[in-house]
């Protein structure tokens, strides 16, 4: 529940990440004013309309006390903690973090900040940003020293699209504070729905471990698909060799892809990378790698319809991995965008993702000339297990590839 100290929080982003965690704290006692520049966002929050689709949340944000102690508008107010939750983007033709939602949000809540007023980062950012950046804006607009009149703290999203509140829940957190204090106070904050551990640091400390967490898993990827390339250069079977060299008690390859996807995975390591070009020579290789995987599946189905005049395509799964709704940074979508761009007849199927256009494999796979399945979805691998043979009698050219 909600603790004496703090009272009243201002959320900044209503999200996939600011909307759950505005939920949770409301839901265990605390005023919670969601803000987002989205105007219609802000009135369906208001109207108790979900924005996002999470299934479990639907319910939760009916609950009582989330109706009584939530609220959203466009604009900050007055309030004993701040919570900054706004996309970090990376500026693609700089390979940096695009910090202008951030220093926006911060700008916002400067006018409102008074002292003894708690300031938490949520969003994904690199090393040293809250005390090179954030830090030093706060004071140069406000007159208020951070770390003496004002509290701030960087505690990292960890959540899985699909799955949020549960996460949010359930997971450990990392809280890294400028100074001891305020990683306390905020912890005070997050252990009122946290049921996983809380672990405090530095402000640097908890900057680094959200980035090391998703490049550890970039990497990992990296090398699962660096290592199918090298096996379909011998002509031999990658999933059948990953497999039996995971039977060794001390290895644990991932399964190959065609790349990487989501909000996160794609986009932190280029924020190691930011800060010390020097020292991230394995974070840019992997990051090279899964990046050109959309490319080389795309050729991959050149290869297997170059012998085809007009051929029509069918891509089965749209998201950037299975059993999500999630589209962003998809490698699904890029592989279709580069086919298009060549000029096949490509059409795309997701029975996950609204406004596809089609009722089932079946119904779209009519003359297609190949099939190839990007993100196999159980709806997607169970249709092609039960009525495989049927679809292929639709189909102009019976082929389906699983690149």
């Amino acid at each position: 529940m909600a603790k004496e100290g703090i009272r009243k929080v201002v959320v900044i982003g209503t999200g996939y990440v600011g909307l759950p965690l505005s939920i949770a704290l409301a839901r265990n006692g605390y005023q919670v004013v969601g803000v987002d520049i989205n105007r219609q966002v802000v009135r369906a929050i208001n109207e108790g309309i979900l924005h996002i689709a999470e299934k479990d949340l639907k319910a939760i944000f009916q609950e009582r006390p989330v109706r009584e102690n939530l609220i959203a508008q466009e604009t900050p107010c007055e309030a004993d903690a701040f919570v900054i939750a706004v996309p970090t983007p990376l500026d693609k033709r700089k390979e940096v973090c695009d910090l202008s939602h951030v220093i926006s949000a911060v700008d916002s809540i400067t006018p409102y900040l008074r002292k003894g007023n708690l300031v938490i980062i949520e969003s994904t950012v690199p090393p040293l940003t809250c005390r090179e950046t954030i830090a030093p804006l706060i004071e140069r607009q406000t007159g208020l020293k951070v770390g003496v009149d004002i509290h701030l703290a960087h505690c990292p999203e960890r959540v899985l699209p699909g799955n949020i509140f549960f996460e949010i829940e359930n997971n450990d957190r990392v809280i890294g504070g400028l100074t001891k204090e305020a990683a306390s106070l905020a912890r005070e904050l997050y252990i009122s729905f946290v049921k996983g551990s809380i672990y405090l640091t530095d402000d640097v400390t908890a900057e680094f471990c959200k980035l090391a967490e998703n490049t550890y898993r970039d990497v990992n990827i990296a090398l699962a698909n660096e290592l199918a390339l090298v096996a379909e250069t011998l002509g031999i079977d990658a999933i059948m060799a990953i497999e039996l060299a995971n039977r060794h008690p001390r290895v644990k390859i991932l399964n190959p892809g065609i790349g990487v996807g989501g909000h996160c995975i794609p986009i932190d390591p280029w924020f190691l990378k930011e800060v010390d070009p020097k020292n991230t020579s394995v974070v840019l290789a992997a990051r090279r790698v899964n990046d050109r995987m959309p490319s080389v599946v795309a050729g991959k189905i050149r290869r297997a319809v170059k012998e085809i005049a007009d051929p029509k395509i069918v891509t089965l799964g749209m998201t950037y991995k299975p059993e999500t709704y999630d589209l962003r940074e998809s490698p699904a979508l890029e592989i279709v965008r580069e086919l298009r761009e060549d000029g096949y007849d490509v059409h795309s199927y997701d029975p996950l993702v609204e406004g596809h256009g089609y009722s089932s494999i079946s119904d779209i796979a009519e003359n297609a000339d190949l099939l190839v399945v990007l993100v196999p979805h159980k709806p997607i691998v169970n249709e092609l297990s039960l009525d495989g043979e049927r679809i292929k009698e639709r189909m102009r050219t019976p082929r389906i590839m699983r690149p």
